[in-house]
């Protein structure tokens, strides 16, 4: 018995209870969604399961590091990100017309998913370092660090993943306390650049503005998805249709339903009182991520940590964007509610850092 205790103490130590809550709740509604997504397919379900095990287990790993073993790694793991990037954009395997992964011969690699974890650690550890002496030109390399990573990840092309790394990098920075005079002066900027970068973009890249603004020039072809999504989360009334009951899925007229469009499934069945439901949820689970930013010891942890929390808004809001015919389409799943492996294992990452945060603070001299 008393081994057991132990094993179990040691086994809970520095895992955050009300994380861990909510990370079930909402991977349990997950799983609910998937099952009727994907037309009751245990074999999409149990392999959702085993994702699952995995990202519970690397979340759980992470949690035991202290913050101050993963400032160590910062550099490192960006370089090594970096380095992984360069290997995809010459040797990557081209897959749909996207160079993003790379053969590694065991498997196949994301190099960008690293990325998405590695970036805000080394601007964490980059202000860390120049804590109390931050001046402008300080700010001006953290955005090259933040654009090299995006800039390579936008050619591949992944739209998606380079704004969320993007995003990513813009939350530390102004964490950092970088001023609204120079947000304002950049905002500025970017609207000047933007006809540049409009020639600059891929045609479906220009195709996918031009539907968010007029789905219904092209129906059948760029704007389906659109159009299917907002007709299931509309069709969807306030109690929703029932689960297992979702007609614009079940009659597959909705694309892409188990990925990245599985919001709209989850609306047509669960209506606006499921999506409030949803929305509550996702936003316990930020405020309790801005609780442990708040209460970080350390500028490495506190930065890291807001930049985690604001990222994971920044996935469910461009998700449900996307599929609510807000936002243009951009490939970004619904974090862990989508079937997938590989964006699992990096938000469980990133939960697993906050909950290392959280219960290593008490350890840390200040």
């Amino acid at each position: 018995m008393i081994i057991v205790r132990r094993a179990l103490g040691i086994a809970t130590a520095n895992v955050d209870g009300p994380l861990l809550g909510m990370l079930g709740l909402l991977l349990g509604i997950g799983i609910a969604v998937l099952y009727s997504a994907s037309n009751e397919s245990m074999a999409r379900v149990s392999g959702q399961l085993l994702n699952i095990g995995v990202a519970f287990a690397i979340m759980w790993m992470a949690a035991k590091v202290p913050p101050n073993h993963l400032m160590r790694i910062a550099v490192p793991a960006y370089l090594f990100g970096l380095f992984l990037l360069i290997g995809v954009a010459l040797f990557g395997e081209v897959t749909n017309g996207a160079r993003r992964w790379l053969n590694i011969g065991i498997t196949r690699i994301q190099p960008s998913e690293l990325m998405k974890i590695a970036v805000p650690m080394m601007l964490a550890w980059y202000f860390h370092r120049f804590e109390g002496d931050r001046r402008l030109h300080h700010y001006a390399i953290a955005t090259i660090i933040v654009a090299l990573p995006a800039g390579l990840i936008l050619r591949q092309p992944d739209l998606g993943t380079a704004i969320l790394i993007a995003a990513s990098g813009f939350y530390v920075l102004f964490l950092a306390g970088l001023s609204w005079r120079v947000i304002g002066t950049l905002a500025l900027a970017a609207l000047a650049a933007g006809p540049v970068v409009w020639n600059l973009m891929h045609g479906y890249q220009r195709q996918r503005i031009l539907t968010l603004l007029d789905p219904s020039q092209d129906p059948l072809g760029a704007g389906y998805h659109t159009i299917q999504s907002t007709i299931a989360v509309g069709s969807g009334g306030l109690a929703g249709k029932g689960w297992l009951h979702g007609t614009q899925s079940h009659l597959d007229f909705l694309p892409e339903r188990t990925t990245d469009f599985i919001f709209a499934v989850y609306s047509e069945e669960f209506g606006l009182t499921g999506n409030i439901i949803l929305v509550l949820l996702f936003l316990a689970l930020i405020g309790r991520g801005l609780v442990i930013t708040a209460n970080a010891p350390t500028t490495f942890s506190r930065l890291l940590a807001g930049a985690v929390t604001l990222g994971f808004f920044t996935y469910a809001f461009v998700n449900m964007g996307m599929v609510s015919g807000i936002l243009p389409v951009v490939g970004v799943p619904l974090p862990l509610i989508s079937y997938g492996g590989t964006s699992l294992v990096t938000v469980c990452l990133g939960f697993g850092i906050l909950m290392s945060i959280q219960t290593h603070r008490k350890l840390v001299q200040t």
